[in-house]
């Protein structure tokens, strides 16, 4: 069931305090594995739990009557859920699948011959109208779950990042900390209106229509408070892919989640066929921002001047570009056509994140048996004294071995019980410890981190000034501006005799000035 954008606002919009049905949630089982789940009240699709709607992951079963209503970031624990019930389908008719025990047994059970079970067999297994009515008082409303023994995930809200994260991937994405330093290049912002070109999987898309999102259009506000703004007072995304499946896949993704009021998404190879959608006008489009994810973007350049008939281009504001490229030849390429049609301020821009685990180092024989820490010695006292006691249960090990020749001494079994009394005092003592103040603070990178190389081409395409536009800057910021003299108060003396030399020494320049101009005209 896809979420309707009409009905209610997107969740990468605004998600709410707690998870809603008929809504987009993402479940969080560890750090780099998220799942993305749509929640349903009711299991329409007839999947055959009790529980009704249930996710399965690695972690357990999780019913959606457990997850709708949970607030965002809170703790949800599995479902002891019966599986194996998935065997048991739904009827075929109505466009359910058939209910074969259940359909057979109500047949054997109602009707008390087996004819009419193998009459409704020849048939194709497809029951009578009659037959569907009564088979849905065996659809009862979904039963209670019940809590597992142990499995949990966390319930999170969709967000532009966790999306990156946990989307299915298509293409090559691009990531956090790629898309975030992209937008604040090109300035995108509310009410930008902003051309993405290779949008692949969808990653930039979300993060585009966030950043641009200023508002629906659909909403009863007058446009007046919008007046004089150089964007879109609402914010758009034209994103443009050019393999045909991916783009209908992403089209129905931004459907469901909500966000195909913000982004308008047309399958076009736009290195020749330009960036303007069907049924939008040049004048329409005003664009800010563009980001060009292709393999050429050089070719997709000549599209993006100003002047034509087809230019896409806000002619009131300077536009501000993003090239992705993974190769030095291409932006070699596409710098040298950016210079051609004009573009200023070009750079190039090397992304290279790292993402730092920060963690608390605790050592010591205090730590034994936590987890966590090292219980190695953390001095040479400490590896001493351990030292000691070993050497000292050993002694009395060899000393009463020959005790009877049978078991252990008292005084071995008193020296196993001392260290499992050790040991449950350490426990004991953890509560009173403030372990965020304990330990070394070290830090180091994490080795891996899902990203790709990358070059990132910046470029800015000014506005167009015409003559109107210098006299009206002109009458607002003249040239010469008369600023008239503030009496500053009270002077000082020293304060008076610093301006008189000031004055004498700049009329003493302007005589020298004049009789140096006479000398000359008398020479002449």
């Amino acid at each position: 069931m896809a979420i309707s954008s009409s009905s209610q606002a997107s969740p990468f919009l605004y998600c709410g305090k707690i998870a809603q049905s008929d809504s987009l949630a993402v479940l969080h089982l560890k750090r780099d594995l998220l799942i993305p789940v749509v929640l349903h009240s009711r299991d329409d699709l007839d999947e055959g739990y009790d529980e009704g709607k249930v996710t399965n992951t690695r972690f357990g079963s999780f019913p959606h009557s457990t997850l709708i209503g949970a607030p965002w970031g809170s703790q949800v624990r599995a479902s002891a859920v019966d599986t194996g019930s998935r065997g048991r389908k739904g009827w075929e008719g109505s466009g359910r699948k058939g209910r074969k025990r259940k359909r057979d047994e109500q047949f054997h059970n109602e009707r008390g011959t087996e004819k009419e079970a193998n009459t409704d067999a020849q048939n194709g297994g497809i029951l009578s109208k009659a037959d569907v009515i009564r088979n849905q008082d065996t659809v009862a409303t979904p039963k209670a779950a019940v809590e597992a023994a142990s499995g949990f995930v966390h319930i999170l809200p969709p967000t532009p990042e966790i999306w990156t994260a946990s989307l299915p991937h298509r293409t090559q994405v691009v990531y956090t900390p790629d898309y975030s330093y992209i937008l604040h290049r090109i300035r995108a912002r509310p009410g930008t209106v902003l051309i993405e070109a290779g949008a692949g999987s969808g990653s930039f898309t979300h993060a585009a229509a966030r950043a641009v999102y200023n508002g629906s259009s659909t909403a009863e506000q007058g446009e007046s408070e919008f007046k004089g703004l150089d964007e879109d007072p609402y914010g758009k995304v034209y994103s443009f892919e050019f393999h045909e499946q991916r783009a209908q896949k992403l089209k129905d993704e931004l459907q469901e989640h909500g966000l195909d009021n913000v982004v308008e998404l047309t399958h076009r190879d736009v290195c020749q066929d330009g960036f303007i959608p069907f049924q939008t006008t040049p004048s329409d489009m005003n664009t800010n921002a563009i980001f060009l994810d292709l393999p050429a973007p050089w070719l997709a350049l000549k599209h993006l001047t100003r002047g034509g008939p087809s230019s896409p281009l806000d002619p009131r504001t300077s536009i501000h570009l993003c090239t992705f490229s993974p190769c030095i030849e291409q932006v070699q390429r596409t710098i040298t056509t950016l210079r051609q049609l004009g573009w200023l301020e070009i750079e190039m821009v090397e992304i290279a994140a790292k993402r730092i685990e920060v963690r608390r180092e605790r050592v010591g024989l205090q730590e034994e048996g936590l987890r966590g820490a090292n219980d190695s010695p953390a001095s040479v006292d400490e590896a001493v004294a351990r030292l000691r006691e070993v050497e000292g249960r050993l002694r009395v090990f060899h000393e009463e071995s020959a005790f009877d020749g049978k078991g252990l001494s008292p005084a071995t079994a008193g020296a196993q019980v001392s260290k499992q009394q050790r040991l449950e005092n350490i426990r004991n003592a953890l509560e009173g410890r403030k372990l965020y103040k304990e330990g070394r603070l070290v830090h180091k990178p994490e080795p891996e981190l899902k990203t790709h190389t990358s070059y990132l081409v910046f470029a800015v395409l000014p506005r167009e000034w015409t003559e109107e536009d210098e006299l009206g800057a002109q009458r607002l910021w003249p040239g010469t501006v008369d600023v008239p003299e503030q009496d500053t108060g009270p002077m000082s003396k020293r304060q008076r005799k610093k301006e008189a030399k000031i004055k004498a020494g700049g009329n003493k320049a302007s005589e020298i000035e004049r009789e140096g101009s006479s000398s000359k005209l008398e020479a002449i």
